[in-house]
């Protein structure tokens, strides 16, 4: 699998693609709890919508801190501080240059409000939501939740609130949740991503073949997304 890192220019020009009747497949290795798979979603559905083909999503699991308790007695201060080894003041202006990006893509984060959490049980609704062909919906929602709103969103209670804000049942979330139904589907995108030698994220897996690690540019994004498409055309000629 070829990949793209943070730290690539996006030199290359790819060559032009035509609108495919078959979508494009994009697995993205996410965590609500992520800042930059937020801003890396904006950043990526700024591309799909440049992109003159189908674009299939699905998201997978990934936890940044499975360690994490589901109520953290701290602020996002003391956790960066606390967990990269850092100074609070150095914490501090790593939060005030996310902000900052995200805000650059639409993004109004609160890291005044936020409650940092366990994400697990996020994880688990996000499978059920999947099977219920709601995923994006309910991911969009918990992102919002965590970073814009100050929702919690690492207990059953709270899950099941914002599973109903998306229309979702919430009794049905609330069962769902206690009986750890879609936990081995967790552990299985956890597993895969650790087969990728995937250790961070967000992570973009395009058609099982290109990977893109971090919250890209949209322009390398949509690159890849042509570079995709392009490569198509050979087989869609001859068929």
């Amino acid at each position: 699998m070829s990949t793209t890192t943070d730290d690539s220019q996006g030199t290359a020009t790819a060559p032009a693609a035509s609108a495919a009747s078959t979508p494009i497949k994009v697995d993205i290795w996410s965590d609500v709890q992520c800042p930059w798979c937020y801003i890396g979603k904006r950043r990526f559905e700024a591309a799909a919508a440049e992109f003159p083909g189908q674009v299939e999503v699905e998201y997978h699991s990934f936890e940044l801190a499975p360690d994490t308790p589901v109520d953290y007695e701290g602020t996002p201060i003391d956790y960066l501080s606390d967990r990269k080894g850092i100074s609070r003041d150095q914490a501090s202006a790593m939060i005030d240059r996310v902000t900052g990006i995200a805000d650059s893509v639409g993004l109004d984060y609160h890291y005044d409000d936020i409650h940092q959490t366990n994400t697990v049980l996020a994880h688990e609704l996000l499978h059920w939501a999947k099977s219920l062909g709601r995923q994006l919906e309910l991911k969009e929602r918990l992102l919002k939740a965590y970073f814009v709103d100050g929702r919690h969103v690492g207990r059953a209670e709270d899950l099941a609130d914002l599973a109903a804000e998306v229309g979702l049942d919430r009794d049905e979330a609330l069962a769902v949740l206690a009986d750890h139904r879609f936990l081995p589907a967790v552990k299985q995108d956890v597993a895969q991503a650790a087969a990728y030698g995937i250790n961070g994220v967000p992570f973009f897996v395009v058609e099982g073949k290109y990977g893109v690690s971090g919250a890209q540019e949209s322009a390398t994004f949509l690159q890849v997304l042509e570079t995709v498409a392009a490569e198509r055309e050979p087989a869609g000629e001859t068929a």
